[in-house]
């Protein structure tokens, strides 16, 4: 992929903004299980057992079923391995990333007074929600080229809008366009000015066009590289009342960070095509900070029975977004390979908008062995139809809302796990599945299955993990008509040091 300098320019209104789409809204909607060692290795499946830090993001009651103060820091490996089938050619790719899972510490509180106030704790806890570390390769040959993306979106267009006047400069216009008209009319400019598209008619006010890939078959490519995470900073409030019942708040603040850098290739050797080379770059940068706030519950029924209910709040984030384009193509004149490259050296920062997740209820369940071991179980719903980015009063929002209402749905979420003890060292498993948000399989279910150790030594405890996800989804090329089915299977590793304070 090119590297370039760039130019800066400001646009100013929502409805020029054009990334965010459904795919948008569920990557900033969907969470990982990470957390700590114990908690991946038996599934996340946490909700009534507290104890654990990874826990307290998930139900706030559940830093004052520690016994006593505790520090807690997990690292996490990760490897992300991608099969992309594209119109029958499959291509796989792999990433690794390495970050911090979990950190934290809990400060415990007896009240020995003659009170059924017994406990109160206060926790400082990060959770990593989600992580962007990602290469995708697509390859395969299609009908549908790239130049007809450019021929529809450049309809309605005015010649005049997408031509050098007498000394303007590439990136004088295209930041132009971007300012007054959007960044559909910029897509159109990188088209024209690269000969993929020509007008039907050369006058100023011509506003039809045409594609100059013609038709037939086209060898396609897609390579795209991601990377960031998203995180849950998390104050914990928590007390334990009477014997048998916990209740916690939490107030938790959000990041995202993610960056995406894509360059699509479209090759071909149709005689009726006199673009024979397209290369065309798009770059995407998104900042947001959120936050939200979660109530949880955890009653103990007898010595071996534990409920629990917990709620999270929807998320509310203020995202910022900045892109760059590059387009570069090969084009046959007169018998001769002519090359060109259009690029603008802008880049497009817009104005912060709004976005909402969907607010998630969760119950769960567990039966103690005593010292032995324990088995859990949780359930959760989301309703991911009410995903919503806003201001809806904006046109382009309030298209957006819609389609996500139309597309999206509710999704429930099952987690399992188990431990069993053994003098100082444990043994734990998990499962867990994710029902679909996509009524279209957009994303399809996900399954993901888990083990760990850990080993118990009185004032510290290292505890080690391994899961493995697996879970189908859907992934666009240009133009956006084209998609390819991705296979995702993702292994992590996790190794937790608790240390009693």
């Amino acid at each position: 992929m090119k590297r370039h300098s760039f130019l800066i320019l400001f646009l100013l209104s929502f409805s020029v903004i054009s990334s965010q789409n459904i795919f948008d809204a569920l990557r900033y909607s969907q969470t990982e299980i990470y957390g700590t060692a114990r908690f991946n290795a038996m599934g996340g499946a946490f909700s009534a057992l507290g104890g654990d830090m990874a826990s307290i993001g998930l139900n706030p009651a559940a830093s004052s079923v520690f016994l006593q103060n505790q520090m807690s820091f997990t690292p996490v490996i990760s490897d992300r391995k991608n099969s992309a089938w594209y119109n029958g050619t499959k291509t796989n790719s792999n990433d690794i990333d390495f970050n911090v899972s979990n950190a934290g510490g809990v400060f415990v509180w007896n009240n020995y007074n003659e009170s059924p106030w017994k406990k109160f704790s206060v926790g400082i806890n990060f959770n990593l929600t989600n992580s962007f570390e990602n290469s995708l390769a697509i390859n395969g040959s299609s009908g549908n080229s790239i130049g007809t993306y450019f021929r529809n979106i450049a309809q309605g267009i005015p010649l005049n809008l997408l031509q050098l006047q007498g000394g303007e400069s590439i990136s004088e216009l295209y930041r132009f366009l971007g300012e007054t008209e959007g960044t559909a009319a910029q897509d159109a400019f990188l088209g024209y000015q690269g000969f993929i598209i020509d007008p039907v008619e050369d006058i100023p006010e011509n506003s039809n066009y045409v594609s100059n890939t013609g038709s037939g078959s086209y060898n396609q490519g897609q390579y795209t590289y991601s990377d960031g995470y998203m995180g849950q900073y998390t104050l914990n409030l928590s007390t334990q009342y009477g014997e048998h019942l916990y209740f916690g708040f939490n107030l938790n603040t959000h990041s995202i960070n993610y960056r995406e850098s894509s360059f699509f290739t479209e090759r071909n050797s149709n005689n009726n095509s006199s673009i024979k080379y397209v290369g065309f770059e798009n770059n995407l940068y998104t900042l947001g900070n959120g936050f939200s706030f979660q109530l949880g519950t955890i009653a103990k029924l007898n010595d071996q029975i534990r409920m629990s209910f917990s709620f999270d709040s929807p998320t509310w984030y203020t995202i910022s977004e900045e892109t760059t384009q590059y387009l570069e193509s090969t084009r046959i004149v007169d018998g001769s390979s002519e090359y060109t490259n259009v690029d603008p050296r802008i880049i497009n920062i817009f104005r912060s908008y709004n976005f909402q997740t969907p607010a998630k209820l969760t119950a769960g369940g567990a039966y103690i062995f005593g010292y032995q071991g324990l088995i859990s179980f949780e359930y959760s719903y989301k309703d991911y139809g009410t995903t919503k980015f806003r201001p809806s009063s904006d046109p382009y929002f309030s298209a957006r809302n819609n389609t996500i209402q139309n597309e999206l749905k509710g999704s429930s979420s099952i987690k399992l796990g188990g431990e069993y003890r053994w003098n100082q060292v444990s043994f734990r498993g998990g499962f867990g599945f994710d029902e679909s948000p996509s009524k279209n399989d957009l994303a399809g279910d996900r399954t993901t299955y888990s083990f760990g150790l850990g080993y118990n030594a009185g004032s510290y405890t290292i505890d080690f993990s391994y899961s493995r996800s697996q879970q189908d989804q859907l992934e666009t090329l240009f133009p956006e008509t084209n998609t390819a089915q991705v296979s995702v299977a993702r292994n992590v590793f996790l190794l937790t040091t608790n240390i009693n304070l």
